[in-house]
């Protein structure tokens, strides 16, 4: 078994050219399934079948693998079988038809519509960096911008006077967004700062050299904004997530901002409604009069 894997590695590695990184994933999964299979005196592959994939799975869930962890496993033996199955070593998938425990779902953090408006109300500095850094930040929360898209940003898609930004989202796919009064204006005081680094492209946001600012840099200059106005650390996603939630919770409209954040399916948007429930959920508990219970009431 051990010899048929080894060969599986070095098909991937020549054959495949899977990055080091990739093979070293899979690599590690499949060490497990074969240790496994060691315990359960298994002696070939086409040994193992559906039943101990459903017993393997189980137990690394106990040891508190998680359901990501162990759907990229089951990802790695189809892998594995299926190059088995093409070199005639096995007939069968064990792991056909079995799926991971689905993990807890994270819910992404956001700020609430106070600390937005205290993070961009802060007040700007009247110098390049202070303009480029509060046009940033508006224009992630006015339309809720990933971070490759605001970095890949060109002058050629903002439209300023009707309040639109063209965007390319995932898949290479176009979108137009509005942008909020405050976004614009922001933008139209940074914009002369900007000419002034004489930039060699149409990129919006440019440091003093004149240079297209990277995602590491964005990410900075949020972060720092962040522990300054707020005290917390602050992420661009994490702008995203508040437009998202807010748009949500004032318009109850998800299709709408399904199409405003570029998702192609509205599962991924769904999460926001988990957030609104929580923010209803929390207003119902403080204002229905049948929801207070009496602190220290034993009833």
């Amino acid at each position: 078994m051990q010899t048929e894997l080894d060969a599986y590695f070095e098909h991937l590695r020549t054959e495949r050219q899977v990055s080091p990184h990739t093979l070293d994933g899979y690599r590690r999964d499949l060490v497990k399934v074969l240790s496994f299979c060691e315990k359960q005196r298994l002696a070939e592959w086409g040994q193992l079948k559906s039943p101990h994939v459903r017993q393997l799975i189980a137990e690394q869930h106990r040891h508190g693998q998680s359901g990501r962890s162990l759907a990229r496993l089951l990802s790695s033996l189809r892998g594995l079988y299926r190059y088995l199955n093409q070199e005639g070593r096995c007939a069968h998938d064990p792991a056909a038809g079995i799926s991971a425990p689905k993990g807890e779902r994270r819910l992404p953090r956001l700020l609430d519509t106070d600390r937005a408006m205290q993070l961009l109300d802060g007040g700007v500095e009247d110098d390049f960096i202070g303009h480029r850094d509060q046009a940033m930040l508006e224009l992630f929360y006015s339309s809720g911008l990933r971070l490759a898209e605001l970095v890949g940003l060109n002058l050629d898609q903002l439209d300023l006077p009707a309040g639109l930004v063209q965007v390319q989202g995932k898949g290479n796919k176009a979108r137009v967004l509005p942008v909020g009064r405050k976004a614009r204006e922001a933008l139209e005081a940074w914009l002369p700062m900007r000419a002034l680094s004489n930039p060699p492209d149409g990129a919006v946001f440019v440091s003093q050299q004149g240079r297209r600012l990277g995602p590491r840099a964005v990410q900075l200059r949020v972060r720092q904004a962040g522990v300054r106005e707020l005290g917390q650390h602050l992420h661009p996603h994490m702008l995203r997530h508040s437009f998202a939630s807010h748009m949500l919770e004032s318009s109850q409209d998800l299709r709408s901002v399904q199409e405003l954040l570029g998702h192609a399916d509205i599962g991924t948007t769904q999460i926001y409604t988990h957030l609104d429930f929580q923010h209803l959920a929390k207003v119902y508990d403080q204002a229905h009069p049948r929801a207070k219970r009496k602190q220290g009431s034993d009833q």
